[in-house]
């Protein structure tokens, strides 16, 4: 779910000229450049984790940094007053991108607590 709605606030940052924001040259041209690697690693991490490698792991924890990171910098911006991201939906993609990272973070702490309990005995 925290992939689904990150890679759909990145489809928002394209109608909000997030470029500008960030002050990028390229505009649109670079954004679309840059999220291929983004969205490649999401899918990749992904794929990773349904196979059960040890890889899947460390990009879902990739994945909550990116989560946290995206809300902390949008965050910045909102408290600066910039219009951007303003809009309900766009504010709520945020939100649910904080609270699904955190909700991540929690999941993997107890997975690898489990399986360190389970490694011991």
């Amino acid at each position: 779910m925290n992939a689904t709605i990150l890679i759909t606030h990145q489809i928002d940052a394209a109608y909000w000229h997030e470029w500008d924001l960030f002050g990028m040259p390229g505009g649109i041209q670079l954004n679309l450049l840059l999220n291929i690697p983004l969205v490649m690693l999401i899918l990749f991490g992904q794929q990773c984790l349904t196979q059960g490698r040890a890889a899947g792991f460390v990009f879902s924890w990739l994945l909550v940094a990116g989560g946290i990171i995206t809300v902390s910098i949008h965050s910045y911006f909102l408290l600066q007053g910039d219009d951007a991201f303003r809009l309900p939906v766009s504010l709520g993609l945020l939100a649910t991108t904080f609270f699904l990272s955190l909700g991540q973070a929690i999941a993997l702490f107890i997975l690898h607590s489990t399986l360190n309990q389970d490694t011991a005995q």
